[in-house]
């Protein structure tokens, strides 16, 4: 394990530049070193994002046979009532390793599945999608799954959770599959009972040679070529580049699907020489694509009236809106002039 006091703080902060021109540390210039678990940071955090037109936010959610992990920020937000903010859950379902820390091999805990465990998980549910602040689409509880194809059989476990929600609540959930590891054919997932598609991003997968570590020449010239930087071993792409290959990959229209805009990535911090940085994603380009995106949903007659922002605070990542060192409240800002609230 990791041992006792370890935070993604640890990481954050001991993370270093690779290359000239590479920002890091990336640091909370708002609430420094703020802790999810006091009531009062979730609480600035929901008025702060309030502010600049955040409708909700989506919690990462992890089960695994009836243990959760990181469980206690949202459940004291369950529980006390507070922040009077909306919410849904996003369920992680995924077998932990010590990602964090950049090493992959290592599983601490692993992701299966059975019946049995539907069930247990569906009546956990039941009660979250209860609560009055918890986000809707046509009334119905919105839930995502992560890995959608990692499921044995999704349709069993979708036909649980919905059956179970509507025993226990009188309505049946909106389940979306993400399809960040599913790309590009996700029409399946719609025919075995999802009621919709999240179209994630960043979408790692498709920047050239993202997944494998080492030198590569092609990763030489190309980092020398455009950014001046010496090494065949680092993984550097333009956020403008990114974006453009993004879209090239994604449905023509938003019809029964909720899209996403990410905000940047950088997980040197957890994975050294060996993450992946996403460069110059300035405020105006986020803003620009924010602006795409949103009326891409407008014309799209079978929308399901969502945008996701990937990610609030996804610091050891380099993928987060709130408050920094460097742009400070310039993303924020972007969402409120998109917005118009």
């Amino acid at each position: 394990m990791v041992g006792k006091g370890f935070t993604e703080w640890t990481n954050v902060t001991k993370a270093t530049p690779l290359f000239k021109g590479h920002h890091q540390p990336k640091l909370s210039s708002h609430m420094n070193f703020y802790d999810l678990r006091n009531p009062e940071t979730r609480k600035e955090q929901a008025i702060l994002a309030a502010q600049y037109g955040i409708e909700g936010f989506a919690y990462n959610h992890y089960w695994f046979k009836g243990k959760r992990l990181l469980e206690k920020p949202f459940n004291d937000v369950l529980n006390s009532g507070e922040p009077d903010f909306p919410f849904c859950l996003i369920w992680a379902n995924e077998t932990w390793s010590k990602r964090w820390l950049g090493e992959e091999k290592e599983i601490l805990i692993k992701q299966e599945y059975s019946p049995e465990d539907d069930i247990g998980h569906a009546c956990y549910l039941a009660k979250a999608f209860r609560d009055k602040r918890y986000i809707r689409i046509n009334e119905r509880p919105v839930f995502t799954i992560y890995r959608p194809n990692n499921l044995p059989d999704n349709s069993a476990t979708i036909d649980t959770i919905k059956s179970i929600a509507l025993k226990e609540n009188g309505v049946k959930p909106f389940l979306v599959a993400s399809n960040s590891h599913a790309m590009p054919d996700t029409a399946h997932l719609l025919q075995n009972g999802f009621d919709g598609i999240f179209n994630f991003r960043p979408q790692l997968g498709v920047l050239p040679g993202t997944f494998t570590d080492g030198f590569d020449k092609r990763r030489l010239m190309n980092n020398l070529w455009k950014y001046k930087v010496f090494s065949g071993n680092y993984k550097i792409y333009g956020y403008k580049t990114a974006l453009n290959l993004m879209t090239e990959v994604e449905p023509e229209s938003f019809d029964k699907i909720i899209p996403c805009v990410f905000v940047g990535w950088d997980n040197t911090a957890r994975r050294g020489a060996n993450g992946i940085v996403i460069k110059n994603n300035e405020p105006n380009l986020f803003e620009a694509e924010l602006m795409r995106v949103k009326k891409k949903l407008e014309c799209s007659g079978d929308n399901l009236g969502m945008i996701f922002v990937n990610a609030w605070n996804e610091w050891a990542e380099g993928n987060y809106l709130d408050f920094d060192n460097m742009h400070h409240y310039a993303y924020l800002d972007s969402i409120k002039k998109v917005t118009g609230k």
